[in-house]
């Protein structure tokens, strides 16, 4: 199973300036003749994903309040946004806190939706936290539409039946996931995904990469440019930064990669400039920024330009780097214990990164998940740099699998398949 979690950065949406303000849970938008949706997300990453949907849906339909617990995004959006969710989303099991606020949101949103009666409840992400409200709207008969499948493809399949119960269609950003559903009863539809909403400015993106050491014009002379991709929370850049700097290292003394001239150097990419310094803090940790490593920071698609090989922390960023045909090495390190314990039994997926998964084929190299060091991603990557022919392949099924995505906007769809059962459950 990929994990969601790595922030991708590929520009900001700028959306108008929100007319409503924050408000609590008996608040009203609009006085609209048409009944209110409610989005709820409890992780940045739904925030992101619920935004560009809720501000489509009141361009078209300014009329329709909408309403939220949700993030500053969704707000600005247009959304009002009742409560704030998601400033300290965690991942795994949650402790006894978080599950006691979860219990007094969800009990303040059933008291809101009995007094607002939605005509739809847009779950975004986040299935755990979710799926106890999807229930409570059902069972005063509101819709549910997912907005992102939860991935019970991956791990927990019992759980489709309960997603069965709890859904009157769920929106799919990965193209298998439609099939997938289908066939288990579940009412799906693949709208593709919002990092393939926005076209990429290849000029732009070329002209910063321009900026950055040892590019060359772009052509693969001089040393070898290798991106780094640590991800974005903060267990994540702890785990794994010491392996991407030991495995460029590896690199560096590395006699088999090609001409000494070739001698790698590396970005390290950072999502924004706070998480750039915690790098530089974890680099210091352990042994200092080698020699030969730049950062740059909120300008993911300008550092894929750049970079000829990649070496990726599994996340949402592997499709960002496909977008661009970069070839790459993916790993997440784990925990041996709990995964022997616990992961082997529950995760099912024959891959676990995004771009193996569509592809349903070993793309790239994954080494997911991981318990050794640095060496097997070093090794990996000396694999690519030393056979042309296996990097022009992997360009091409990167292509191929970025192809997948062609002519679809998932804000827009998302939007038509919301509006489609309001209107079906308003006629």
């Amino acid at each position: 199973m990929d994990d969601p979690g790595q922030t991708t950065q590929h520009g900001a949406t700028a959306f108008a300036p929100a007319t409503a303000s924050k408000a609590g849970p008996g608040a009203t938008r609009t006085t609209g003749s048409k009944r209110p949706i409610l989005f709820t997300a409890f992780e940045p990453s739904g925030d992101d994903h619920a935004a560009p949907v809720i501000a489509e849906i009141i361009g078209r339909q300014p009329e329709r309040p909408v309403y939220a617990w949700g993030g500053p995004k969704m707000e600005a959006a247009g959304a009002v946004v009742i409560e704030r969710t998601g400033d300290d989303a965690v991942m795994g099991l949650p402790g006894l806190a978080k599950i006691r606020e979860h219990k007094q949101i969800n009990a303040k949103i059933k008291r809101w939706m009995a007094h607002h009666n939605p005509v739809l409840h847009v779950p975004v992400d986040s299935p755990a936290a979710n799926f106890p409200i999807a229930k409570m709207a059902k069972a005063q008969g509101t819709g549910v539409v997912h907005l992102v499948a939860p991935q019970v493809w991956a791990w927990g399949r019992w759980r489709v039946n309960k997603l069965r119960r709890l859904t009157d269609l769920v929106l799919c950003l990965l193209p298998f996931e439609e099939g997938w559903f289908t066939t288990r009863g579940v009412p799906a539809r693949f709208i593709g995904h919002p990092l393939f909403d926005h076209e990429l400015d290849p000029q732009r993106v070329l002209d910063t990469a321009r900026t950055l050491p040892e590019f060359n014009g772009g052509e693969p002379t001089g040393p070898w440019r290798i991106g780094l991709f640590p991800g974005s929370r903060p267990s994540e850049l702890e785990k794994n930064l010491p392996l991407l700097l030991g495995a460029f290292r590896e690199l560096v003394e590395c006699d088999s990669c090609q001409r000494e001239e070739r001698a790698p150097v590396a970005m390290i990419v950072a999502v924004n400039d706070a998480v750039e310094q915690r790098l530089r803090e974890l680099a210091e940790q352990h042994g200092g920024v080698p020699e030969g490593v730049s950062f740059i920071a909120g300008d993911t698609d300008s550092a894929v330009r750049w970079a000829e090989l990649t070496l990726v922390v599994s996340g949402t960023v592997t499709l960002q780097i496909a977008r661009q045909a970069r070839p790459m090495v993916v790993f997440y390190k784990s925990n041996k214990l709990l995964y022997n314990l616990i992961g082997r039994w529950v995760v099912l997926t024959r891959y676990f990164t995004l771009p193996n998964l569509i592809a349903g084929t070993r793309v790239v190299p994954e080494l997911v998940p991981h318990f050794n060091g640095a060496e097997p991603i070093a090794a990996a990557a000396r694999e690519l740099i030393t056979n042309p022919a296996a990097l022009e392949q992997q360009r091409q099924d990167l292509a191929n699998i970025a192809g997948r995505f062609d002519g679809l906007e998932a804000s827009m769809a998302a939007t038509d398949a919301i509006l489609e059962q309001a209107a079906r459950r308003e006629a």
